[in-house]
């Protein structure tokens, strides 16, 4: 048990501190730095008429920008915010669907220093987005309220004016990457050890060998077996911990993590709904809605990434 946990927890540390930390230290300056500059505001205010068709406001453009380049957990405070302004269910529910939809970057971008091809995983992961948000705004969220009461839909952020201002900036950037990893460990830990447990006694081969004959029907490889419960149960930290101990061991590859990402890195399971659910209580009663638009939209990415790349 003792050599167990700790190689689990070898694994979750050298993964936290060595690819997690220094990718969320980067894009959370950056994003921070283009915040307070005013550059998205910029790019919000241009893009929010060409979403509107799908169902989308100007703060849902942030909110794609934040699960995109920052990571799951970084919309909460954005859909709190248009929960508590007063944007309609309707609005809330495409958004959250777009959220649910799209690739979380604490998996991703870790992922792209391990062999992921980043570009066609944001292309088809804004394009699942928007399917999923126009399908939630036009077909199962039409029957849900559309008046808005909006007092402000503007970011409230702090500015970097001059050398000081930028360097404030980086500082709390960095702090917010660093409590994000921290964060991160106990999941990590906890996952990798029950992983690395369940391997040990023979659960994942038990069960990898009672479905290879469906999936062999279905042309799908057996070795998506342990990811794929670990990414629905734990969530897409585990999922990020699994499939760098795979690909370390061989037991995966570049082309199938390419193959497989429309439909593994997203924050639709178990821990990321919980913690969006969470951003207000509007949200909390029109996530079923979203997460049906959800499910249409990473179909979208998924199968449109397979078949075109």
């Amino acid at each position: 048990m003792m050599e167990i946990i700790l190689t689990g927890g070898r694994a979750a540390i050298e993964l936290a501190f060595f690819v997690l930390l220094p990718v969320m230290v980067f894009m959370l300056c950056l994003m921070r730095v283009l915040e307070a500059k005013g550059i998205l505001d910029w790019l919000i205010k241009g893009l929010a008429p060409l979403l509107k068709p799908f169902g989308l406001t100007g703060l849902s453009t942030f909110a794609a920008l934040q699960i995109s380049f920052v990571g799951f957990a970084a919309p909460i405070a954005t859909l709190s915010m248009m929960d508590q302004r007063g944007v309609s269910k309707r609005h809330l529910a495409a958004t959250l669907a777009m959220v649910f939809a799209m690739s979380q970057a604490n998996t991703s971008l870790p992922l792209a220093a391990l062999g992921l091809n980043l570009g066609p995983t944001l292309l088809f992961s804004l394009i699942g987005g928007l399917v999923a948000a126009t399908i939630t705004y036009y077909g199962f969220g039409r029957h849900l309220a559309a008046e808005e009461h909006v007092i402000d839909d503007t970011l409230h952020h702090a500015n970097a004016e001059g050398t000081k201002g930028i360097l404030d900036t980086i500082n709390r950037a960095g702090a917010e990457a660093f409590k994000i990893t921290m964060g991160a460990i106990p999941l990590l830990v906890l996952s990798l050890v029950l992983v690395t447990g369940l391997r040990h006694f023979g659960a994942v081969d038990a069960l990898t060998h009672a479905l290879t004959p469906l999936l062999s029907v279905l042309g799908i490889d057996p070795v998506l077996v342990l990811p794929t419960v670990v990414k629905y149960l734990a969530g897409g930290t585990a999922l990020l911990g699994t499939l760098d101990e795979l690909l370390r061991q061989g037991q995966f590859t570049v082309e199938l993590l390419n193959h497989s990402a429309g439909f593994l890195i997203n924050p639709l399971d178990l821990p990321g709904a919980a913690i969006l659910i969470s951003a207000g209580p509007r949200i909390a009663q029109v996530w079923k809605i979203a997460a049906l638009g959800a499910i249409i939209g990473i179909l979208v990415n998924g199968f449109g990434r397979l078949l075109l790349t």
